[in-house]
């Protein structure tokens, strides 16, 4: 049977998820072309994939990195139309030549172009959590009335995915509660009382995933469950006691629903992001990932641990951002995007980030109108980050 190709607008390009994406597509040439590839500020890297995949369009988050790029790809013989800032990467999230939409930007700059890709009715293909974190309701909503296909890349939220059947109507009568799973990240099993002194070199090694820095961090403090924690609550419209969390250091497991009768499914493989993400460009279909294959003769053995509220405190504020009032979960967003950069930086001790969000999210109380639009939360995101910025220099001192 023929395929009729996608034509992709890939956002984020040049990170982990961008890449992986694009290595999938290589072994795809038959269905998927790419139209559009995004990047912050790693113009080189995009330059080079501009190369590679000579798409229609790129765009980069500087006009004049934007002109400069554009300069080079003309000079280069390449016709592809360089644009700039949040405002291209909405208009390419919804052009009407673009089928299927990778949103790989990491943190709340996501939202807008997620936005623009629900309303537009494209096969969504979501890897930035935050879209949900911070835009909860509107986002969904957003999906709802422009007709789009929502497909969850998170290794986590593809995993209950792919456990659950197509007809979602059927979601809630076979759920009774998700178990995410976490690898425990690089301080498992380190002593609470010397997590002060990690550096942030020690911070970004993970074990079993190759990840960006800033997801990284999020790992090792646990963090990245907390968001796929409220993630998970609006994909799966689940109340928060319906979302748990396991530790799981092997990352074999990736994640399981435990079903009305207490059954449970489980999706398992190994910890590779190009088997989500082909799932989710294939779905419904299966196509070959690159990833290697779980040979199960290997396997030593599969353990589960509770997470330790002692070592990673910050997991816990997922619950009790979705049980505070609504846009709490953005604000402890905001706080955790300025606390991990400020500790990339070196500007406060890893322990600092939990303290930032945790002192954030008790001072900041959203104000949301019954309507909140995309400037509402924006609005509730910068109050908290201008917050949080108060709070690094005070750990700072």
């Amino acid at each position: 049977m023929t395929v009729a190709k996608q034509r992709l607008a890939i956002l984020g390009a040049t990170g982990s998820v961008g890449l992986g994406t694009l290595d999938v597509v290589a072994r795809h040439p038959d269905r998927f072309e790419v139209f559009a590839l995004t990047a912050h500020a790693r113009a080189a890297e995009l330059e080079a994939l501009c190369q590679r995949w000579k798409p229609r369009y790129a765009a980069l988050g500087d006009v004049a990195a934007a002109k400069a790029l554009q300069q080079r790809l003309r000079a280069n013989g390449l016709a592809t139309e360089v644009l700039a800032g949040e405002p291209a990467l909405c208009e390419l999230a919804a052009h009407e030549a673009v089928t299927t939409v990778m949103a790989a930007i990491v943190g709340a700059a996501g939202l807008a172009p997620c936005l623009a890709a629900a309303r537009a009715g494209k096969r969504l293909l979501l890897a930035n959590k935050e879209a949900l974190v911070v835009g909860g309701a509107l986002f969904m909503n957003a999906v709802r009335t422009g007709g789009a296909t929502l497909l969850p890349i998170d290794s986590e939220h593809s995993a209950i995915f792919q456990c659950l059947p197509e007809d979602r109507s059927s979601w809630s009568e076979r759920i009774d509660h998700i178990v995410l799973t976490a690898s425990g990240g690089p301080f498992r099993s380190r002593d609470p009382a010397s997590l002060h002194d990690i550096t942030p070199e020690q911070a970004v090694a993970h074990p079993n995933w190759v990840m960006g820095r800033k997801i990284s961090v999020d790992s090792a403090t646990m963090m990245n469950k907390a968001l796929e924690v409220i993630e998970a609550r609006w994909l799966f419209d689940l109340v928060p006691e319906q979302v748990r969390v396991v530790i799981h250091p092997q990352s074999i497991i990736h994640s399981m629903v435990v079903c009305r009768d207490h059954s449970v499914l489980a999706q398992l493989g190994t910890p590779d992001m190009r088997v989500p993400i082909a799932y989710g460009l294939a779905f419904p279909e299966r196509i070959a990932s690159g990833a290697s294959r779980l040979e199960f003769e290997t396997l030593k053995d599969l353990s589960f641990e509770p997470a330790d509220r002692q070592r990673f405190p910050g997991l816990f504020l997922a619950w009790d951002a979705l049980r505070a009032p609504e846009g709490s979960a953005a604000v402890l967003n905001a706080a955790n995007e300025e606390a991990v950069a400020a500790f990339l930086a070196g500007t406060i001790r890893f322990t600092d980030i939990h303290r930032v969000n945790a002192e954030t999210i008790a001072a900041v109380l959203p104000d949301l109108p019954g309507d909140a639009g995309l400037s509402d939360l924006l609005a509730l995101d910068a109050r908290a980050r201008a917050h949080a910025q108060t709070l690094v220099k005070e750990c700072a001192r």
